[in-house]
């Protein structure tokens, strides 16, 4: 499986959002600024995010972005899949085009299962878990 850059972004701008957000709206600019990551990337990302109800703009003075829904209700695997555009892909099925081996792949079943696994994962991990798991290493390390 291969996460781009877009979708490591993507997770790394959700957690940041979360963390700044306390219900007020975050300019894209703070976003890209800690997080380092291009604000016209960003906000190519943010216009994905927004489309699928991830993200909500708020204009005018004091505007910028909030979380749409409650961070427990974001999953890693629904950002993942929104910024990347597609499902991610293991394998020879990453180019979405079949070998003509399929039915007769003796591995075919391993690549499924650890594709459904991988989504497993990135489902069972929300917004909010990567924001206190971020909160409680800050908390450690200045301890």
């Amino acid at each position: 499986m291969k996460i781009t850059t877009r979708g490591r972004y993507a997770v790394m701008a959700m957690v940041s959002l979360a963390a700044a957000s306390r219900g007020n709206p975050v300019p894209i600019q703070t976003i890209a600024k800690r997080e380092s990551i291009p604000e016209p990337y960003l906000q190519q990302l943010f216009l994905r995010l927004r489309k699928q109800n991830i993200v909500k703009s708020v204009r005018g003075p004091g505007g910028g972005f909030i979380l749409a829904r409650d961070p427990a209700e974001i999953t890693v695997g629904e950002i993942i899949r929104t910024a990347e555009g597609k499902a991610a892909r293991v394998g020879c099925r990453q180019s979405g085009v079949a070998c003509g081996m399929i039915d007769r792949c003796r591995t075919q079943g391993m690549w499924d299962t650890l594709e459904a696994r991988i989504e497993e994962f990135l489902d069972s991990m929300s917004v909010r878990d990567l924001f206190e798991d971020r909160a409680e290493t800050r908390e450690e390390v200045e301890a």
